[in-house]
């Protein structure tokens, strides 16, 4: 046999080689398939893994709890479990999937919503050392962020008014509403002159927010400010706005979070007065801490369990158009292997940033 054959039967083997040993990862997807925001959060992540040369597979549980957690079990008592698996507390389903992982070498975190105080005391963290912790965006900044911008945009208040002020918050047993809910409280704590009419939950849901909105409207006609946990809630609610005869953007304020094609275009139109958006971002940035740990670099100190990530911000127009003009391909651009923390002082923190897709 040549030489030349010979070689490359050896490259062809190094490759299968590393193909066969490729760190693997089951990212369980809270979201529906066709969702935006989590089709997105997926794509991002996706991109991240490739960089990094993780073999990434995505699930969704199509917002069906009990599919998250028979895909949890497949992914753990399967024939092929994956080196991670990556999982959201939506719905306070964290605890069970941790529960179910007893005994397997699946190393497990949790994005987007962490457990809950009251979970981390019931379960004993010391039971679980295979779960690594979770990574979280600062969901109560982004929502204090929406109604000061909005309040900005709004200008100074006579004395002796007021300013009605409707809400809508996500689903009410997931984390990132109640903590975007709280940062809403922050604000409103800073704003006496502020009253909120109504609280309610779209459950992150287009359709459910125009039917609540088109009644809250009726009932408190004197509103001026719509705080909204999500895009689609926003979008939602100024559709019902629409068939009052008003404008969004001129007599009634909204905000958002998200970077959806829809919400970046009222951003840019002027009818979303206050938009927030960096963490569908998170599920990228795990994948680093995921490539950092196979390499024996990164989560360690149990101290370290819990990461929150200021990737929160105003997005300004511009800033909306260079999203909307990379949409679909956020991870262009970024060198994700360069967030590595191997090779680096023992000091080093990783730059998380929405701003790294900004540039």
């Amino acid at each position: 046999m040549s030489k030349v054959i010979c070689g490359c039967l050896w490259w062809v083997g190094m490759m299968f080689g590393a193909m066969a040993h490729a760190t693997s990862v089951v990212f369980l997807n809270p979201g529906m398939s066709t969702e935006t925001f989590w089709v997105s959060y997926a794509q991002f992540m996706q991109a991240a893994a490739k960089d990094l040369g993780l073999d990434l597979r995505v699930r969704y549980s199509e917002r069906d709890p009990q599919n998250t957690l028979q895909q949890a079990r497949e992914a753990l008592q399967g024939p092929q479990s994956p080196d991670y698996l990556v999982l959201v507390n939506e719905q306070y389903i964290a605890p069970q999937i941790l529960r179910m992982a007893q005994g397997s070498q699946v190393k497990l975190l949790i994005v987007n919503n962490a457990l809950t105080p009251d979970q981390v005391q019931l379960l004993d963290a010391g039971k679980y050392p295979n779960w690594m912790g979770s990574i979280t965006a600062n969901d109560e900044e982004g929502g204090y962020l929406m109604l000061k911008e909005l309040l900005r945009q709004h200008g100074p208040v006579p004395a002796g008014t007021t300013l009605d002020l409707l809400a809508f918050s996500g689903a009410k047993n997931t984390p990132t509403a109640q903590a975007r809910e709280q940062g809403l409280q922050r604000a409103l704590r800073e704003h006496p002159e502020v009253h909120l009419r109504q609280l309610v939950y779209g459950e992150w849901n287009r359709q459910r927010a125009f039917d609540q909105a088109t009644l809250m409207f009726k009932r408190y006609p004197q509103a001026t400010l719509v705080w909204s946990a999500n895009d689609e809630m926003a979008l939602g609610a100024m559709q019902a706005l629409n068939g009052s005869g008003r404008t969004p953007g001129k007599e009634v304020l909204f905000s958002a979070i998200n970077s959806s094609p829809d919400v970046l275009q009222a951003r840019l139109q002027g009818r979303i007065s206050a938009l927030v958006a960096g963490h569908f971002t998170v599920g990228g940035w795990a994948m680093v801490l995921l490539h950092d740990d196979a390499r024996g670099v990164g989560i360690q100190d149990p101290g370290e369990r819990e990461r929150q990530v200021k990737l929160f911000q105003l997005i300004d127009e511009p800033q909306a158009q260079r999203l909307l003009d990379k949409r679909g391909h956020e991870g262009d651009g970024v060198n994700f292997r360069e967030l590595s923390a191997q090779g680096k002082p023992a000091a080093y923190q990783y730059p998380f940033s929405l701003q790294m897709l900004l540039k």
